[in-house]
């Protein structure tokens, strides 16, 4: 299927423009809160010697703005915000924007230099590539392994270098390199609506019915958190990339170069985490 080149033009620059600003906002909420997080629990160490309440205070915009943090919430008489669309707004419109940049006429996406395959065996490898790689990276953060941070960052640094090597041998190095990020992109978002929200809703109806909450939910909840804070620099670095193809995917190494600056993506988040 071919869309008229008008069409696909409008079709990129609004679905582009959507998918950047949601992940704008997601990405930034996310890391606020992280700092948040951070913050509140240096507070609550301090309070624990005075015996006064953790808060962190802030000033933007021309106000003041003073935040605590509770294990219980008041679920009466307060409006419980969730942040969730910034996320799902984000993925469904990068989906879009596989599906009309790459997927369909598939011309963008196979490089006969590269494997001369049909369009429709490259779409079934692209979408079979980020539906595994979500699977994979789930059964391992529930595994024995997710409990050792380090252990499993090798492990996931590993599948990462074995997924960049496929995809550069498989499509157009674009397309290549838009599949890891959507493969991360896909796990992050997965994080959110599949992992994180329903240990959110768990605890909260535990709440509800008079139960204390189970803390390794949101242990859970807030592990993947932080691993999203990690894989959204890589991401952003493959989105930005399409601009400067000479030193990245369109380098002879580019799988090489790819795996390289995912790991100073991940060194980099460790040190914007502690900003």
């Amino acid at each position: 299927m071919h869309l008229d080149p008008t069409l696909s033009e409008w079709l990129n620059l609004v679905i582009r423009w959507v998918h950047v600003f949601a992940g704008i906002m997601w990405v930034g909420t996310t890391y606020y809160f992280t700092w948040l997080d951070a913050r509140l629990t240096e507070e609550e160490k301090a309070a624990a010697n005075t015996g006064t309440l953790a808060q962190v205070w802030m000033v933007h915009s021309g106000g003041f703005y003073v935040v605590e943090r509770r294990k219980v919430p008041d679920l009466v008489s307060r409006t419980l915000h969730w942040f969730k669309w910034e996320a799902g707004t984000t993925w469904l419109s990068g989906l879009a924007l596989l599906v009309v940049v790459y997927y369909l006429g598939g011309g963008a996406l196979i490089d006969a230099d590269v494997r001369d395959i049909s369009v429709g065996a490259a779409v079934g490898i692209g979408i079979g590539v980020i539906i595994i790689g979500w699977v994979i990276y789930d059964a391992l953060v529930l595994s024995p392994l997710g409990r050792n941070e380090i252990a499993f960052a090798v492990v996931a640094y590993v599948l990462i270098v074995g997924l960049s090597f496929f995809v550069t041998h498989v499509f157009s190095a674009r397309a290549a390199y838009i599949h890891v990020g959507a493969t991360l992109g896909t796990i992050m978002a997965a994080n959110v609506w599949q992992r994180i929200l329903p240990a959110q809703a768990k605890m909260i109806a535990a709440l509800k019915e008079g139960r204390k909450p189970d803390e390794r939910l949101s242990a859970q909840a807030k592990l993947r958190s932080k691993q999203n804070t990690f894989m959204a620099v890589p991401v952003v670095f493959i989105m930005i990339s399409n601009h400067y193809p000479g030193v990245t995917y369109g380098d002879r190494n580019n799988w090489v170069i790819l795996s390289i600056l995912v790991l100073l993506g991940w060194i980099a988040a460790k040190f914007i985490r502690r900003a």
